[in-house]
């Protein structure tokens, strides 16, 4: 894969790629494509630009994070290490990670892209990081791969991503309905050219605004949105919190639940007590109508009595 004359700006960003990543391709092309934004290579074949290297990437990347998972988390389940693997490659780190390394100024973006303040920028990152994992795959094989993975992703890897809800969601809908709330969602911003799209989606809780998050597809903007408000809540599962402190808050939500059970069947007595006492009172007060009305009848009828003997005593 032979790399075709290449224009000054080219060469300045594949260089500097090479040193960012810290690796010497043989055949460059393969780099140089995963620096290309799509918009740089409109008209030509994709495999000019980091769309093909992208869907290769994300499946190499994937890899890579589930066998240092499974090596480091020996007692965690499927469930944990699934949800450790999720995070660990979601978009919202692979781009924060490639921004930090300073991809941002290696990117090749087409004219329609200059002068827009690069919308999909947030994308492209997330992009351009995978894209970068299968050009080291294809020029130096999975050893390459997975030495850029482990310099750059790997030590953000801990124990307290396997808290994380695999659907925030679902997570923040149940959150919400505790307090009879649903959650809904809105895309209230869509950037970057359509082969590019970066959408921008919010979560209300009736007309009340709450977390925002981006993502390359609608459903990605949702539940980065809920992950959001998860965050700011400060019930995203124990993130953030240490072990003494997890424990420390579920003893407290268990112990609610119970306290909440216990009112509840307290409550179910009372009324249920109080339903008795208030049959009971009607009963009595029947009781003691029916007694009254027996005491009036047995006055009358000695009263009618009376009247005959004083009628015949004459």
């Amino acid at each position: 894969m032979k790399v075709h004359a290449l224009n000054e700006e080219q060469q300045r960003k594949l260089d500097a790629a090479q040193r960012i990543i810290g690796y010497r391709f043989e055949e460059q092309q393969y780099l140089l494509s995963a620096i290309t934004h799509p918009s740089a290579v409109e008209g030509r074949s994709v495999r000019y630009s980091y769309e093909r290297l992208e869907f290769l990437g994300d499946s190499i990347l994937g890899a890579i994070v589930a066998i240092h998972a499974f090596d480091r988390y020996h007692d965690l389940d499927e469930g944990g290490l699934t949800r450790i693997k999720v995070a660990l490659v979601s978009g919202s780190h692979l781009s924060e990670v490639a921004e930090n390394l300073g991809i941002a100024n290696v990117i090749i973006f087409g004219s329609s892209e200059r002068g827009t303040g690069r919308r999909g920028l947030h994308s492209a990152l997330e992009n351009v990081y995978e894209a970068i994992v299968a050009a080291l795959y294809l020029d130096g094989g999975m050893d390459a791969a997975n030495s850029f993975v482990e310099r750059t992703l790997i030590d953000r890897m801990s124990l307290e991503l396997a808290h994380e809800p695999e659907n925030p969601k679902s997570a923040l809908q149940e959150k919400l309905q505790e307090g009879g709330i649903t959650p809904t969602y809105k895309l209230v911003d869509t950037q970057g050219p359509p082969h590019d799209r970066t959408f921008v989606a919010q979560v209300f809780a009736g007309d009340q605004a709450l977390g925002q998050g981006t993502g390359r597809t609608k459903k990605e903007a949702e539940s980065r949105a809920a992950k959001s408000t998860l965050a700011q809540f400060g019930e995203f599962f124990g993130l953030g919190l240490s072990a003494d402190e997890l424990v420390e808050r579920t003893v407290a939500q268990q112990q609610a639940r119970v306290d909440k059970f216990a009112a509840k069947a307290q409550a179910k007595v009372n009324k249920a007590a109080k339903q008795a006492a208030s049959q009971k009172e009607k009963e009595s007060a029947k009781a003691a109508s029916k007694n009254q009305k027996k005491q009036k009848k047995s006055s009358k009828r000695k009263d009618e009595g009376s009247s005959m003997e004083q009628e015949q005593g004459r």
